[in-house]
């Protein structure tokens, strides 16, 4: 389902009022509310909004749980870990404790950190089926989500729910959600604002299926809901 707004401020808003309300549910319903974050700046800008005043006091966040979709493979304190950027936009101004917060542990290496993040996981989900409350994804330039990137091995894996995976034209590794992990969720979210995306958004949502050239078509939640929310401007090829 595609929801359009007119600037990024009200798609924030609107996002924001949405885990909000996906947060309380889950926590009524099961005493917590596992929630997958996702790095870049458009994920900053909605992080401090839910740390701001307006929104810290809509969420029990002592019954929340925090993951990552994807990991550089550099260090936690390294100015491009995804784990930095929220800690500073969101875990610091709450007091999340380190307890609720499961990050890719880059420090043992891609595969190595790959496995332990499945096991933890799966820990978390007591070896059930790992269905996340809501994953929330942005979208690359050229079609990747997470880091699922074009032409890379990782879109072919269907059994492991967290893989390393070296990406050529960054020539650096980086640690993933797999396609099978994200499509269990329960809701999966795409931020996506800006001209910029345009036309990433046409190929993804319109042109034939090419998941090797165009990966986050490879998104569709199998018991879940899939939403996408644009401002007008990353929309603007849709018509």
């Amino acid at each position: 389902m595609n929801h359009i707004f007119k600037t990024p401020d009200e798609l924030l808003t609107s996002l924001a009022n949405l885990i909000v309300s996906k947060a309380g549910d889950a926590i009524q319903k099961q005493g917590r509310f596992s929630f997958v974050l996702s790095g870049g700046s458009s994920p900053k800008k909605l992080f401090e909004l839910l740390a701001s005043a307006n929104y810290r006091e809509q969420i029990d966040w002592k019954h929340v749980y925090f993951f990552f979709g994807d990991e550089r493979n550099v260090p936690a304190d390294h100015a491009d870990s995804n784990y930095l950027m929220a800690k500073k936009a969101l875990f610091d101004s709450l007091n999340i404790t380190e307890d609720h917060i499961f990050r890719m542990k880059t420090e043992s290496g891609p595969a190595e950190a790959a496995v332990n993040y499945q096991q933890s996981v799966l820990h978390y989900f007591d070896n059930k089926p790992a269905r996340f409350d809501f994953v929330l994804l942005g979208l690359g330039d050229d079609s990747h989500t997470a880091s699922l990137f074009p032409h890379t091995t990782v879109l072919h894996e269907k059994t492991a729910l967290v893989k390393e995976v070296y990406v050529d034209k960054l020539n650096t590794y980086r640690i993933t959600l797999t396609e099978k992990c994200i499509n269990q969720a329960k809701q999966v979210v795409f931020l996506v604002y800006g001209g910029g995306k345009a036309e990433a958004i046409r190929h993804v949502q319109k042109d034939a299926r090419d998941t090797e050239t165009y990966p986050a078509q490879l998104i569709k939640p199998t018991a879940g809901e899939l939403h996408w929310f644009m401002d007008e401007a990353a929309a603007a090829r849709l018509n």
